[in-house]
């Protein structure tokens, strides 16, 4: 099975399967899970690491509109190296200290290979989970898509020398298009005009599939409205491939929410990131541009 197909089995036997995060007695908690052969790529620095790692689990915070609080990670590696160590630490502390939460430690073991586990925590009264979108409202992404396909370009470039002119600049690049702003103050103030939401980590696509699924719904969404990153033009051929890469790579943890439309305006101005509608909730169906919109984007395993 793929991670997809066990969640399914996983939530006939978990009730509260199905969200980004877990939310009891007012309390937010997720995990995560990243090695380093399907989630750093050769050329990720360990201080990128640290940031992207704990970024992804406060990340799925945002999304239920929680305020994040604290974060752990179990820190697995071959053997530790003292600079390698101290840089995954300081990147996890800082993308903490972004967004008010603070890095409280974790655990250390070997493994063959470099492996981060990351917990979130944060709280909230009134979750915003991915089942309520309505016909009508609303679909918008915070910020900009296709970062990490971007990252992953430039990352392949600097380790081919026929087409990087300048490795470390593609390098250093690729690193600092990894370390994403958890949208933890967008997700806090966007909830209460929210009917429904998610982090785009699978993909914009995959994500619309998810909300359609859970909210038992469909999207209409236009192509021409999505905000795909200026990096990904950097090296995307084309302006399809570009389009491709903002819709289906994943991995960029921007948000995915529903709103009314006569709250849009409100929600727009309630946060400091970009909110752009692409679409609209519709009774069943996915399209893009009238067109199906397959339900493609990242998976694990």
């Amino acid at each position: 099975m793929d991670e997809r197909a066990a969640l399914a089995v996983l939530e006939d036997e978990l009730e509260s399967v199905g969200d980004d995060a877990a939310v009891v007695d007012d309390l937010v908690v997720t995990t995560d899970m990243l090695h380093e052969t399907t989630d750093f790529p050769p050329g990720t620095s360990r201080y990128t690491a640290g940031w992207r790692a704990v970024g992804a689990s406060l990340s799925d915070v945002a999304a239920m509109g929680g305020q994040a609080t604290a974060a752990v990670a179990a820190y697995a590696a071959p053997e530790f190296d003292r600079q390698e160590l101290l840089a995954f630490v300081r990147g996890a502390s800082d993308v903490c200290a972004l967004v008010d939460a603070e890095y409280v430690g974790g655990d250390l073991d070997d493994h063959e290979e470099f492996t981060a586990v990351t917990t979130a925590f944060g709280t909230t009264a009134d979750p915003v989970l991915r089942s309520g979108a309505q016909p009508g409202d609303l679909v918008c992404v915070t910020g900009t898509l296709g970062r990490s396909a971007a990252a992953i370009e430039l990352f392949e470039r600097a380790r081919d020398r026929t087409l990087s002119s300048d490795r470390d600049a593609d390098r250093e690049r690729a690193n600092e298009l990894f370390r994403f702003e958890p949208r933890v103050a967008a997700g806090r103030a966007l909830a209460p005009h929210a009917t429904a939401m998610m982090d785009s980590s699978d993909g914009l696509a995959r994500s619309l599939h998810q909300l359609a699924e859970a909210s038992d719904c469909g999207f209409a969404v236009d192509a021409d409205e999505i905000p795909i990153d200026d990096a990904v033009f950097e090296t995307a051929e084309t302006e399809g491939k570009a389009l491709e890469r903002a819709t289906t790579f994943g991995e960029d943890f921007e948000l995915v929410v529903t709103i009314p439309e006569s709250a849009f305006e409100s929600a727009r101005k309630a946060i400091t990131v970009a909110l752009t509608p692409i679409g609209a909730v519709v009774d069943d169906g996915m399209t893009m541009d009238g067109q199906p919109l397959p339900d493609r984007g990242y998976t694990h395993g």
